[in-house]
């Protein structure tokens, strides 16, 4: 993202003074900006004797970032995108693979959104068990709510491996467990750090886990955002669609799938809604809803957008 030096003459508000300011606290870039915990970041503004002036700066930054959006594409160029990207991975989930036509896609993020007890998160471990278990790769799991369990990827492994010996299950659970990379965050300036390492790391091809990622699954991006979204402020807008803007660009770039849970909240006369709201809709390239019968415990997934699928 841009110097903030380099603004200042088109935002009047980024001005010396606004530099100077950030600068001090290790920020000279917007991306720099985004990385920093705006509450603690507002506090220290506070301070100052010309607050007033450094807050406006702030809403300028912020409004910048709101307003960011993707370079035009010609059609050849999205053919080739298309063509080089964007493989399928499947998921070995029957039900998903077949309403998604395969699985998930490589080089797109994909929201799976569903009501608490819907199971979300049982599917992002039996995807990631199965994506460790029959591709060539690398499964990495950011666990927001400490929801990742060891014991039902075990599980899965051994269900799906029931008429194997002892020593071919114990020697495939090895394998899955030692292809899923855990990181445990819990606000978004961690997971800022997290995908950043990651990215730089798969840039810059160092051998920082055994195997090519594959896929990425935050489990549950909810969580860590709308803490940040009360009360409708812009900052909390600007830092989800940062978050969506970088996993879209670490998915087309590395050419991985990324998929990301979002819970559900009461909307209008009580009828649930997704807990990101009406900005973030437009960010994911493919949206699943999936919803789970209490009574019978049948789950069932349903497409709410896909860019290929009608």
């Amino acid at each position: 993202m841009a110097p903030l030096k380099s603004l200042e003459r088109e935002y009047p508000m980024l001005d010396s003074d606004f530099q100077s300011f950030c600068a001090s606290h290790g920020i000279s870039t917007v991306e720099d900006f985004l990385m920093q915990d705006l509450y603690v970041f507002a506090a220290l503004v506070e301070q100052q004797q010309n607050s007033e002036r450094l807050k406006e700066g702030i809403t300028q930054v912020l409004s910048i970032i709101d307003g960011q959006h993707q370079p035009w594409k010609n059609g050849i160029e999205l053919l080739e995108d298309a063509d080089k990207n964007k493989g399928l991975l499947p998921t070995g989930v029957e039900g998903i693979d077949t309403i998604l036509q395969g699985g998930l896609r490589r080089g797109q993020l994909t929201e799976l959104v569903g009501p608490s007890t819907s199971g979300k998160t049982q599917v992002c471990l039996q995807i990631a068990s199965n994506v460790a278990k029959n591709q060539t790769g690398s499964v990495v799991y950011i666990d927001t709510c400490n929801s990742f369990s060891p014991q039902h990827i075990k599980q899965f492994v051994i269900q799906n491996s029931f008429s194997a010996s002892d020593e071919v299950r114990s020697k495939t659970v090895q394998k899955v467990m030692s292809n899923i990379f855990c990181h445990s965050v819990f606000n978004i300036f961690a997971m800022f750090d997290v995908l950043r390492h990651l990215e730089n790391n798969l840039r810059s091809q160092m051998q920082i886990v055994n195997s090519m990622v594959l896929l990425v699954i935050i489990d549950s991006l909810s969580s860590l955002v709308t803490p940040i979204l009360g009360g409708g402020g812009a900052h909390g807008r600007a830092l989800m669609t940062s978050a969506g803007s970088m996993l879209k660009k670490l998915a087309h770039e590395q050419n991985i799938a990324i998929m990301v849970v979002n819970h559900m909240v009461g909307g209008e006369g009580g009828n649930p809604k997704p807990a990101l709201g009406e900005t973030w809709k437009s960010i994911p390239h493919v949206r699943l809803l999936l919803s789970t019968d209490r009574e019978t415990n049948v789950s069932n997934v349903f497409v709410i957008k896909h860019p290929s699928i009608t």
